[in-house]
């Protein structure tokens, strides 16, 4: 991630941080988002030799996210709470599918470019799991649960 942040600023890139391990950035920029992601996309391409897809939100997109999350109240274990961010929004017929898919308590909430799902019973065997974890979903898509989600919201607020 040390290489990551230093390739970032060598971009051009301002206020760089990483989170963990786990492939997020928090950064400031002046483009548009699809911008951003394109930008990210080549770098990564180019030094680190990855064919990586990049979904970009802002800080506000971000923090209406996390305020606004329509399970928060449902969903008791974060690490069971999983939201997907996807680069557009998915086809009717693709929404259909997904809310088929819910089973032993579980639930779904479509939202704009992201899913929200929550699995009581965890992931393991979550056919709605599998399928937010997909290619399937004919977007760019990336699934975090709501721990991530929550500490990148506090990183791009410092």
């Amino acid at each position: 991630m040390a290489d990551l942040r230093a390739a970032l600023e060598e971009a051009g890139f301002k206020s760089v941080q990483t989170h963990l391990q786990s492939g997020n950035v928090v950064l400031e920029s002046r483009a548009k988002p699809e911008t951003v992601a394109r930008k990210v996309e080549q770098l990564i391409a180019e030094r680190f030799g990855l064919e990586i897809a990049v979904v970009v939100r802002s800080r506000d997109e971000l923090a209406k996210i996390v305020k606004g999350n329509p399970l928060g109240k449902v969903a008791k274990n974060p690490k069971r709470h999983q939201v997907t961010f996807l680069s557009a929004e998915l086809a009717r017929e693709v929404v259909e599918r997904l809310e088929s898919l819910p089973v032993r308590g579980e639930e779904l909430v479509v939202d704009g470019r992201e899913v929200y799902a929550w699995h009581p019973a965890g992931g393991s065997r979550s056919r709605l799991w599998d399928e937010l974890a997909g290619k399937r979903l004919g977007v760019t898509a990336t699934s975090r649960n709501c721990t991530p989600v929550e500490a990148l919201l506090l990183l791009a607020e410092e």
